[in-house]
């Protein structure tokens, strides 16, 4: 989802995570940052059908900066130097980007500008780093097919 607005301020009642404390287990994380700069959209194919059109923004803070990845709607909505402040956020590993670090705004978070002062670290680029390891596993993937039984219907 993608709020605008030009006096939007994030609820302080929620804590902030700074940029060098994003790791690639990073869900349901509240940023507030600076856009440093934003490539062109390119389109990537679905699984799921239609392609879809992503770009990728360098975000950063005093701490330093990491890739967000503006899908679809988002693309277009901000521009360099903005303040954006970024609710309910995840991280993400790139498979196609060698396993790098993205921020992602998803479905359930939103994407506000803000009229907060930040100034950019860009010494530490968090998504430089290659990480290895599992793709994250969703709720919706199954470990192992379910199975039926005639007594009890479907279990696993």
């Amino acid at each position: 989802m993608v709020v605008l607005k030009s006096k939007g301020e994030m609820n302080m009642e929620k804590e902030t995570t700074k940029i060098k404390d994003l790791t690639p287990n990073t869900k349901k994380t509240n940023v507030l940052a600076k856009v440093v700069s934003i490539d062109e959209p390119k389109e990537i194919p679905s699984r799921f059908g239609e392609a879809k059109k992503v770009a990728e923004a360098v975000i950063g803070d005093e701490t330093g900066t990491i890739l967000l990845s503006l899908w679809q709607d988002q693309i277009g909505t901000l521009k360099e130097e903005d303040v954006i402040a970024i609710e309910n956020g995840f991280v993400s590993l790139v498979p196609r980007a060698k396993g790098k670090m993205h921020l992602n705004v998803g479905r359930y978070g939103t994407l506000t500008k803000s009229d907060e002062n930040i100034d950019v670290n860009t010494d530490l680029n968090m998504s430089e780093k290659e990480y290895e390891g599992e793709p994250r596993r969703y709720n919706s993937e199954r470990r192992e097919p379910r199975r039926y039984n005639s007594e009890r219907g479907y279990r696993r």
